[in-house]
């Protein structure tokens, strides 16, 4: 019976014991490689109860036990500083960006509007909000700063804002500054899930789009658990609480989770929303276990769905007559 050892391959007898060695070489590295695929392979694990130190001085291995543990404790930190390096997949990789999109977006839209309510007591006629506002006081700060051929210089000039101390001008422009810098990263963010979607899940992005697909797989965990769920899956993937709702009471089950963003289902009519988002899911889950297995771009999964889209859409051109409940009239109790 062949089997694999972190420092070899041995070769047993029925009874256990070594009929044959091939020793590696005492590289902690290579030892540590040769430890991880072993592990993630499961084939030729030595038996339970295998005595592993008594075999490594039996087929010369080391010389001593205090050897064997030294190069064990080594080989161990090495494999485990491995497994480290190795954690950081690229799909993790986009899964950080995905949430560090989400805190970026979510800080933003606080800071924004503090800025527009801030700021909307020394100038409320501006009709600025968003990065449009961060960048405007950035540059001009006070409404009286505004050149005579800017835009907005007339409504600045006729403002009945407040005057705005010099105080707080330098705290909104400092506040303004720091809101550009974060629309600015987020569009760096954004553009680096666009380029690595490309890469990693190609035929996803191409059906999904790049953030859709990158928040799928965010929510999946894992392109490879993406791959294994499925389509009905994918179909709700975020509507985890109409789910759940539908799952406790009466509720109906929801059509679609954070695949209504797609434009397939959003401009589709709503009696046929719940057949497209089947359709898209179907083809994303298809795609998804081609990117895993693949990661090569496959063009006909997007002309498919057209076409079945296209056909979804032809075959119920109107919405459905809604079903009239009959009531059963009341019997008359009689009189005695």
């Amino acid at each position: 019976m062949k089997v694999n050892t972190w420092f070899g391959v041995l070769e047993l007898d029925s009874n256990g014991k070594t009929l044959s060695s091939e020793v590696f070489p005492k590289d902690i590295r290579e030892l540590a490689l040769r430890s991880l695929s072993f592990r993630e392979s499961r084939q030729n694990l030595p038996p339970e109860g295998f005595d592993l130190k008594t075999a490594a001085l039996e087929c010369g291995f080391t010389e001593s036990i205090s050897e064997y543990y030294s190069l064990l404790h080594k080989v161990t930190l090495e494999t485990v500083k491995l497994q480290v390096s190795q954690a950081l997949t690229p799909d993790q990789r986009i899964i950080q960006a995905v949430e560090a999109l989400d805190d970026i977006n979510e800080t933003t839209n606080s800071l924004s509007e503090r800025l527009f309510e801030w700021y909307g007591g020394y100038f409320p006629e501006s009709g600025l909000s968003g990065e449009e506002l961060a960048v405007f006081i950035s540059r001009y700060g006070s409404r009286e700063n505004l050149p005579p051929e800017d835009p907005h210089y007339l409504k600045a000039k006729n403002s009945m804002g407040a005057k705005l101390e010099a105080a707080d001008e330098v705290l909104l422009k400092g506040l303004a500054e720091s809101v550009c810098s974060l629309y600015e990263r987020r569009k760096q963010i954004e553009a680096y899930i666009e380029s690595s979607m490309e890469i990693l899940a190609p035929n996803l992005a191409l059906l999904a789009g790049p953030m859709l697909g990158a928040r799928l797989i965010s929510i999946a965990g894992s392109l490879e658990k993406l791959a294994a769920f499925p389509s009905s899956t994918i179909q709700v993937i975020g509507a985890s609480k109409a789910l759940f709702k539908h799952l406790r009471s009466r509720a109906p089950s929801p059509k679609h989770g954070i695949i209504y963003s797609h434009p397939l289902i959003n401009t589709s009519p709503w009696w046929v929303r719940g057949k497209v988002a089947r359709a898209l899911a179907a083809k994303l889950s298809l795609a998804a276990r081609i990117d895993f297995y693949s990661a090569k771009r496959n063009p006909s999964l997007e002309n498919e769905l057209e076409e079945k889209i296209r056909k979804i859409r032809a075959e119920n051109p109107r919405p459905p007559q809604k079903r009239q409940e009959i009531r059963a009239k009341p019997k008359k109790k009689r009189r005695k």
